[in-house]
């Protein structure tokens, strides 16, 4: 991180302490409605470059971004890969941006939540049980009050793993459709390329927020959820780019959610909701700026 033409770096304990959701919700609500004004005296930030890492069956992601009038320059460098089923190897890893990548992600699903899920949800629904699950379920619980959570995971131990884990009660599910049916909201979470949820499964006017599946050839969604619900993305340059969910199922894009957050685009919460999101590097930069300042002012 360089902040004023000076180096800094920050560790990932001292992120983990700095960087509370509280504080990362509103100032991530705003990014996003800056983002969808499209002007690049504001913001300027090119879809991710993907460097295929054909050897290694990953890839490298390459994420810069520019926020002109908060003089915020951030470029974030991911690499993720198709791990064998039972690896113990991390599928993604940022470098000293672990903590900021797993929060921002998670906190931008909640601002989906906000705008989107039914008024009256008790059921929140994890399918996964990695880093995304644990900050999801941080946000979500902290953010909203469900009565239930659920979770399913590939393998069962590692969904009663992160259930243990937890300071609240989680029940584990055997099964995607056990786990979904009759959900408000499900949060999709998973290492997927082929769909692991699907449309008949899920209770009509429930919001799903779907995180995994970031390239264009992979997905978590089937067809019928993909087209039947009102689809809101992080970007739309970069969802018809990059989400197979999206180019795969041939579903109609209905607006950013920066745009519903400015009032441009309006929020179906009547009806059945996908957020696609693929992340951007304006959520790492008002992120790691939120950090940074708050380490200058301790």
């Amino acid at each position: 991180m360089t902040m004023a033409g000076l180096p800094v770096l920050i560790g990932k304990e001292d992120i983990a302490r700095l960087l509370h959701f509280k504080d990362l919700l509103p100032r991530l609500e705003a990014a996003l409605a800056q983002f969808s004004k499209h002007d690049i005296s504001e913001v300027i930030q090119p879809v991710r470059t993907v460097v295929p890492l054909t050897k290694h069956n990953g890839f490298l992601g390459l994420m810069p971004a520019y926020m002109v009038h908060d003089d915020i320059l951030c470029t974030k460098m991911v690499a993720f890969y198709r791990r064998e089923q039972g690896s113990t190897l991390p599928s993604t890893q940022v470098m000293d941006g672990e903590v900021i990548t797993a929060k921002r992600t998670a906190a931008v699903s909640a601002i989906s939540a906000k705008f989107f899920m039914p008024a009256q949800s008790e059921v929140l629904c994890i399918l996964g049980s990695g880093h995304q699950a644990v900050s999801h379920y941080e946000v979500f619980t902290q953010t909203f009050a469900f009565k239930q959570v659920r979770v399913w995971s590939r393998r069962k131990e590692s969904a009663e793993h992160f259930a243990s884990a937890l300071q609240g009660p989680v029940t584990v599910c055997t099964s995607v459709k056990e786990a979904v049916e009759g959900a408000d909201v499900i949060i999709t979470v998973t290492g997927a390329s082929q769909p692991v949820l699907f449309g008949d499964w899920v209770k009509p006017g429930a919001h799903v927020a779907a995180v995994g599946a970031c390239r264009p050839d992979w997905r978590e969604l089937d067809d019928v959820l993909m087209r039947q619900a009102v689809v809101y993305v992080d970007s739309r340059e970069g969802a018809l780019k990059e989400s197979g969910d999206v180019i795969l199922s041939g579903a109609q894009v209905f607006a950013e959610i920066g745009e519903v957050i400015t009032g441009t685009a309006p929020a179906h919460r009547e009806k059945t909701t996908v957020f696609k999101s693929l992340g951007m590097g304006i959520q790492d930069a008002v992120s790691a700026k939120l950090v940074y300042d708050q380490w200058k002012s301790q």
